[in-house]
């Protein structure tokens, strides 16, 4: 099978369509989670149906001083891994194709729950995040999209979201993918160096010292 690469919303609107189609959104440097994604999207949408995976870096959820001018852009190996995880289509528009007008002044807001959390640092960020899902589910218009359970608090929005607005997509967690040392995967961790990425562990090593923690205490009860 080869994975069609389509730039432009009227290309993917073109492709007949049977059985479910499966969304994969991204913003590209795609690495085991996504495919992980792309996988248990295939498995969703079936021999019949069709794989979608969305790259794009969405300039709307980041902030100032954020890293968009130096965020990872990989296409080319990106279609590749899309491929070979077994989507059909790696839909790949430009900023021109999403935000036709520039800027859109009309945007989805996270509310109280965008306001917490990573959000309390990142503001705004979660607002241009769902903005962009609520483009993309438009542009693409799947039956079911996936997402990844290492960003809950986004994972948590887009379901509000689509239950507050009344979206016809049925959304689907995937667990988080991690490597041998624990860290979850993440196309930002080429970022870290070799100090800064022994304390992000931190995290994640608290996290199931804390779930450990609870499986023993609900034994002893």
């Amino acid at each position: 099978m080869t994975t069609a690469l389509l730039r432009t919303a009227d290309e993917l609107h073109a492709r007949v369509r049977h059985g479910r189609r499966a969304v994969v959104m991204t913003m590209g440097a795609l690495h085991e989670g996504h495919a992980t994604l792309i996988r248990a999207a295939r498995q969703i949408a079936g021999g019949d149906g069709e794989v979608v995976v969305t790259v794009f870096v969405n300039p709307l959820q980041f902030g100032a001083g954020e890293d968009l001018d130096r965020y990872p852009r990989t296409l080319e190996a990106d279609v590749k891994i899309a491929e070979q995880a077994g989507a059909d289509a790696v839909f790949a528009p430009s900023v021109e194709e999403v935000y036709p007008g520039g800027e859109p002044q009309v945007r989805i807001t996270a509310g109280p729950m965008g306001e917490r959390l990573e959000g309390a640092s990142r503001p705004g960020h979660f607002d241009g995040m769902l903005t962009v899902v609520a483009k993309l589910l438009h542009l693409t218009r799947p039956d079911v999209a996936l997402y990844g359970q290492k960003d809950a608090q986004q994972l948590a929005l887009i379901r509000r979201m689509v239950r507050d607005l009344n979206f016809g997509v049925d959304i689907v967690a995937v667990p988080t993918v991690r490597e041998d040392d624990g860290l979850a995967l993440s196309s930002r961790n080429r970022y870290l160096s070799p100090q800064e990425r022994r304390t992000a562990l931190a995290l994640s090593r608290a996290l199931f010292a804390g779930c450990d923690r609870h499986a023993a205490q609900e034994a002893l009860r």
